[in-house]
């Protein structure tokens, strides 16, 4: 702690501005920074790689996240993180899923657009979600049949988490569980931030003859504390960058089947 707080003391004033928005909004974008500081590009990519040595931001394409292992970014922020990759993430889960079966669909930006894809791609589909977002996105095509948990609703991200979100997912028996996580660990350990949450997510894995991780590479930087499970009970982990070589050997050795949609 005291090593932080005499780096923090070594910022210039446009940096602790920067590490000010930062923890405001969760993640910072080296264009919309450099115009509201009317400052160039260039300077502003100093200043976050000063704070990223300074272990109080992580860099990422194009701009910045706060290195928060407790609190979750905001759900405004992980909708900006790894955008394209996670088109490309549910392109490759969309055809992993035939017509015609059952799904689960937890919580997740990165689950949401797996939603979006399947809608636009697949008929005979019965959805079982804990998600308001994926609710109103599969709604749209009238060949997918889909179900709504019941329980307390999480104003931020329109996620429903608690026990009777569990209970309600424990009745269900379906072909795939498509999950979404905050961070994986090099050794196998897939961790989030709510354990609420957490516990919906165990019940559709625990529920589901297959298992769709998926998740961006950002997870592999970014720390939970609560754990999900183990990347053994995954059948399918679909990721859109090189994975870590000590997590690609656990998956290897433990037959997950590693999909990088690079």
């Amino acid at each position: 702690m005291e090593i932080e707080f005499r780096e923090r003391a070594d910022l210039n004033l446009r940096q602790r501005e920067v590490w000010k928005i930062a923890k405001a909004e969760g993640l910072v974008q080296v264009d919309r920074l450099a115009e509201r500081l009317n400052v160039s590009a260039q300077t502003i990519r100093r200043d976050l790689n000063q704070l990223t040595r300074a272990r109080l931001l992580q860099r990422i394409h194009g701009g910045a996240i706060t290195c928060d292992s407790v609190v979750n970014l905001g759900y405004g922020a992980r909708k900006l993180l790894a955008a394209e990759g996670k088109v490309r993430i549910a392109r490759k889960a969309s055809e992993l899923v035939p017509n015609d079966c059952s799904l689960f669909i937890n919580i997740g930006t990165t689950t949401e657009q797996v939603a979006a894809e399947l809608t636009r791609q697949h008929e005979g589909l019965l959805v079982v979600t804990n998600n308001l977002n994926v609710l109103n996105t599969v709604v749209q095509n009238d060949q997918i049949e889909a179900f709504i948990v019941g329980g307390q609703i999480r104003p931020q991200d329109g996620g429903i988490v608690d026990n009777a979100a569990a209970d309600f997912v424990s009745q269900f028996r379906v072909d795939y569980a498509i999950i979404g996580a905050s961070s994986i660990e090099e050794e196998g350990i897939v961790t989030d931030f709510d354990w609420r949450e957490v516990r919906v997510a165990q019940t559709m894995i625990q529920h589901a003859r297959g298992v769709i991780l998926v998740a961006d590479s950002n997870k592999f930087k970014r720390k939970a504390p609560i754990f999900l499970c183990e990347l053994k009970e995954v059948d399918h982990f679909i990721t859109d960058a090189e994975v870590p070589e000590r997590l690609m050997q656990y998956a290897s050795s433990n037959e997950v089947s590693v999909h990088i949609c690079s």
